[in-house]
């Protein structure tokens, strides 16, 4: 098995380098021929997240979604995809940064019972806990 980085993901989703995208196509395509599976490492959601965020002005909702929909994908396996499918669901609507959603996700993954921060916003979210 082979896995991915972002960029891979972010042509995918985004399209923005027309030879790269159809190359990610291609490696798909391959991959779903050859009954396959590319692994999705956390960090790299974690970090779409953020370029979807912060380079292409993406709706959260919007990235939401497209997490989602690439959870579908039979040929990407994703790390702790249990944590990835609570954090989407719990994720839509909400009015928290989608970055620190996943980071107290993962971390109540590991059985904390919270995450400390300095955040005021964050800490508003059951999953974390403001620092004063």
């Amino acid at each position: 098995m082979k896995a991915i980085d972002t960029n891979i993901l972010v042509r995918f989703l985004v399209g923005d380098d027309e030879q790269q995208a159809r190359k990610v196509y291609n490696i798909f395509k391959q991959i779903e021929s050859d009954k396959s599976e590319l692994f999705v490492p956390f960090l790299v959601v974690l970090e779409l997240i953020w370029v979807l965020q912060s380079a292409y002005n993406i709706p959260q909702q919007e990235i939401i979604d497209s997490i989602s929909e690439l959870m579908l994908m039979p040929i990407l396996k994703f790390e702790h995809s249990t944590t990835l499918q609570k954090f989407t669901k719990d994720a839509t609507g909400t009015k928290y940064d989608l970055s620190d959603l996943l980071i107290a996700y993962s971390a109540a993954e590991r059985g904390c019972e919270t995450t400390l921060t300095f955040d005021k916003k964050a800490s508003q979210f059951k999953l974390f806990e403001l620092v004063i």
